[in-house]
This record gives structure tokens, C-alpha cells and sequence, in this order.
């Protein structure tokens, strides 16, 4: 029977959800729920649904969910890149809230693949997922190979969605520059200050009991007490120091990546998450770190002088990132599975 079925396949479809928490998200709080369903019609067809976690927001960053429905597109692809490694066609649909009576739901329907099961289908992205992170460290400045970053300019498959790959020394400084007038912004807020120190885990005590947020030892600090950090953040964390960082970490990148879709809607936002996951992805491969740079994209007044800079004109930049070689930092921790299946 299709409930049977649906039984003997659920550690497989919980194995698949696993992959896709292994996605970034805004201040790694993973902001997302999954729901795994049978299908109704075919027993060899199953239904993952992912619902954004609002409870996981960040108003003040992320004002109107931006962020969040990228991570969950970079959720998504996540799963879709291990539902082929284990047998599944995927298709994928995104469905708008109807008069506030249903919250946004992206469904992704699996459909097994005609193959023998001992023929593999793993990819190198595939491969990546664990391994990818946001490497939030100086990098080591060389020149990425030409052939590398054709590699990643063809990462990004969606006609709606812009990729442009910037390795050109004056241009990395103009992005820089809005940078540090996003971060000055930012930190000069006290209740940005207050929303990212929330997310912040000082401890690896307090990173293994949250299974969230940003762990400083991932980006590259020791481990201490609450109480402790709460008192270091306070005194040391500055505009003009991390301005300072941002400086170093820049221009030792070998370029910047920026997304931008079409259109600025959550349909189109999941898709900037998903284009973005597979860049991440395939810079994994070949051995190449990345992490974000979004701090001109999330001061509003900042983003449309920065767009105009960078000749997107109207549009809204969706993601900036910047790449390079480095080596790799440890990696921020997620959630139990269980916790994020209702």
C-alpha cells in the first residue's frame, strides 16, 4: 500500500530533509520547517514541504524577510541536489499566501528515477554539501584560475536571476566601500547591535545546547562564557574595528560575486537561494571559500545608490559575496533533525 511505502521510505525522506538544514541561512537561524507527506495519487511519489520559521526572524536586519526566503531557497536546492543523488526527480512549486489563510509553502513533489539502484548518481555538489560553509576568515589573494570561474559563472542556471562575478581590483574597492558605509550604518544601530549579539554563541557550550546561530568560533575566535563575551563583545565590537576586518577580508578575496533576480518578490527570492546554493556548491568543489557581504543590501538607503554603482540601475542586489581561497574554519552547527519536522 502507498502508506506502507511511504513507512519503509521515511528515514530516506528525513535523510534528505538533513540536507537541506545543511544550508546557510541569515545568522544561522535556521528558518525553516519541513513537513513530509505521501502522495495521494503514486506510491513511488512523495511531498516535502518547506514553510519559513518566523519565529526565527531577524526584523531589524532582515525587515522584510529578505533574507529568510533566501535561505530557504538555498534549503531547497540542498534537497533537491541529494534527492538525485538518491534516485528522485524533483519539481518544484511555490505557493503565494492566499488572503493571510495559508502561509507561503515551497512543495517539492520526488518522483523515483527509472535506474537500477546500485548505479550512482552522486555529483560533485552533492559531495559539497557537507563540506560548504561560509568561510568568514582573510583568504589568501591569488587569481582564481580562468577555467574556475567559468565554472562558477555557469553555476547559475535561472534566466531570472543575475549573476555577475567582479575580479577587478577598483571595482572590489567600490563594493568595499559601500561595505563599510553599510557596516558603520549598522553598528551605529543599537537595535541591530542587540538582534545580531542574540545570535551570537560565545560558548561551544552554548553553540552544542542552541544547535544555531553564529559560533564565534567559527569565525575564528576562542570559546568563553556568556557573560564573558557579552562583555568583550561590548568594549571590542566597534564600526571602525570591523570596518577594519571587512577592509582585510575584501582585499584578500579573489573576487566578489553579486545575485540579483528580476523581480524583488519571495518566489524570486527562493531562486536567488537556489542559484546562490549551487555557486556555494560548486566553489566547494573545486576547493574555492565564500562568505557574505550583505551589509549594503540591508541598509536600505545604502542598497539603491549601491545598485547604481554597480549598474543594476532600479533593481534590487540580492546577495554579494565574496570568494576566495583559504582554509577552512570550523563548521557552524544545526539543529536535530526532528526539530524541524512538523
Amino acid at each position: 500500500s502507498n502508506k506502507s511505502n511511504f513507512d519503509r521510505n521515511l528515514d530516506l525522506l528525513k535523510e534528505l530533509v538533513r540536507y537541506a538544514t545543511l544550508a546557510p541561512s541569515s545568522h544561522n537561524t535556521q528558518c525553516w520547517k519541513f513537513h513530509i507527506a505521501p502522495s495521494s495519487l503514486d506510491k513511488a511519489t512523495y511531498k516535502i514541504f518547506i514553510f519559513p520559521d518566523y519565529s526565527r526572524r531577524c526584523p531589524v536586519v532582515d525587515p522584510d524577510d529578505h533574507h529568510l526566503f533566501i535561505s530557504l531557497g538555498c534549503a531547497v536546492e540542498n534537497l533537491h541536489i541529494a534527492a538525485l543523488a538518491y534516485g528522485y526527480f524533483t519539481s518544484i512549486t511555490y505557493h503565494q499566501a492566499i488572503e493571510g489563510k495559508k502561509a507561503e509553502t515551497i512543495q517539492v513533489d520526488l518522483k523515483k528515477l527509472d535506474i537500477k539502484p546500485t548505479e550512482p548518481t552522486h555529483s560533485d555538489l552533492f559531495e559539497a554539501i557537507p563540506k560548504r560553509q561560509c568561510t568568514r576568515s582573510d583568504y589568501d589573494g591569488k587569481p582564481l584560475p580562468a577555467a574556475d570561474l567559468e565554472l562558477l559563472a555557469h553555476s547559475n542556471v535561472n534566466k531570472d536571476v543575475q549573476l555577475m562575478l567582479i575580479t577587478d581590483k577598483s571595482a572590489i574597492e567600490n563594493v568595499l566601500n559601500y561595505v563599510l558605509q553599510g557596516n558603520t550604518a549598522q553598528l551605529n544601530n543599537p537595535k541591530f547591535v542587540e538582534e545580531l549579539k542574540k545570535w551570537i554563541r560565545f560558548s561551544d557550550d552554548e553553540s552544542v545546547e542552541k544547535g544555531d546561530g553564529l559560533s564565534t568560533r567559527a569565525s575564528g575566535n576562542p570559546s568563553i562564557p556568556r557573560w564573558l563575551g557579552s562583555t568583550f563583545f561590548d568594549l571590542f565590537f566597534t564600526a571602525k574595528s570591523e570596518s577594519e576586518k571587512y577592509a582585510k577580508q575584501i582585499r584578500s578575496a579573489s573576487g566578489i560575486a553579486i545575485f540579483c533576480a528580476e523581480t524583488a518578490d519571495k518566489a524570486h527570492w527562493v531562486e536567488v537561494g537556489r542559484c546562490y546554493q549551487r555557486f556555494a556548491l560548486q566553489a566547494t568543489a573545486l576547493g574555492i571559500r565564500n562568505s557574505f557581504l550583505n551589509q549594503p543590501l540591508e541598509v536600505a538607503v545604502i542598497r539603491p545608490q549601491f545598485a547604481t554603482s554597480i549598474g543594476l540601475g532600479n533593481k534590487r542586489p540580492d546577495l554579494i559575496v565574496r570568494f576566495g581561497y583559504a582554509a577552512p574554519m570550523p563548521h557552524a552547527l544545526r539543529r536535530p533533525v526532528e526539530s524541524v519536522i512538523i
